[in-house]
């Protein structure tokens, strides 16, 4: 496993990522677009969860490309990261399950934040989190699902209309696992670390 850590600190690696998290970030809010036209501005940074996450791991390889760390994008990317991406792989699965069907639409969101899911946490060992950066992405995160599951913005399924409390119970659950799999990987004592390449 150690291998793979010299790959994903090299920097052509992490340009390759970037070019390929801006591209998907920017895909992201597009899909979004239909629901963004209405949605009540207050709500709008709620909204498109997983471009946001993606956004966030933008900023952060940005920061390790200019030699920086910054720790409050780090945390929300890879508790978001992490949610978001598993959160997105259960629906289109659970879609199948209704439907009975899977389009090549889902297999590309299956597959993608799946990848979304898998680099947040690859790169926690280069993470340099302390707890209070952690509160404020746990505040932020189930913040978001109280605004999903009680002003009802989640991302819209229209064929699991009928599960919606179901989901919202199993996301508030996913959000409590992505923050302790954050708190696991980044702050505890002798945990796996490592520095990026400077050069």
């Amino acid at each position: 496993m150690k291998q793979i850590y010299p790959i994903l600190g090299n920097r052509m690696f992490l340009i390759i990522l970037l070019i390929i998290n801006t591209v998907g970030t920017v895909y992201g809010y597009y899909w979004y677009k239909w629901q963004l036209v209405e949605t009540p501005p207050i709500f709008l940074p709620f909204v498109p969860d997983s471009p946001t996450a993606s956004l966030f791991f933008v900023f952060v390889l940005i920061a390790f490309l200019l030699g920086k760390s910054w720790p409050l994008l780090e945390v929300l990317a890879i508790v978001t990261l992490v949610k978001y991406g598993i959160w997105a792989v259960v629906m289109n699965l659970l879609v199948f399950q209704v439907t009975g069907v899977v389009d090549p639409a889902a297999l590309m969101l299956i597959f993608s934040h799946g990848a979304m899911a898998i680099q947040g946490i690859l790169y926690a060992p280069f993470y340099r989190i302390k707890l209070w950066h952690l509160v404020i992405a746990a505040i932020w995160t189930l913040h978001n699902d109280v605004i999903d599951y009680v002003f009802f913005m989640l991302p819209r399924y229209s064929v699991l209309n009928d599960y919606i409390p179901q989901i919202g119970y199993f996301t508030f659950w996913l959000s409590i696992f992505s923050i302790g799999i954050t708190y696991y990987l980044t702050i505890r004592k002798n945990r796996f670390s490592l520095e990026l390449p400077t050069k």
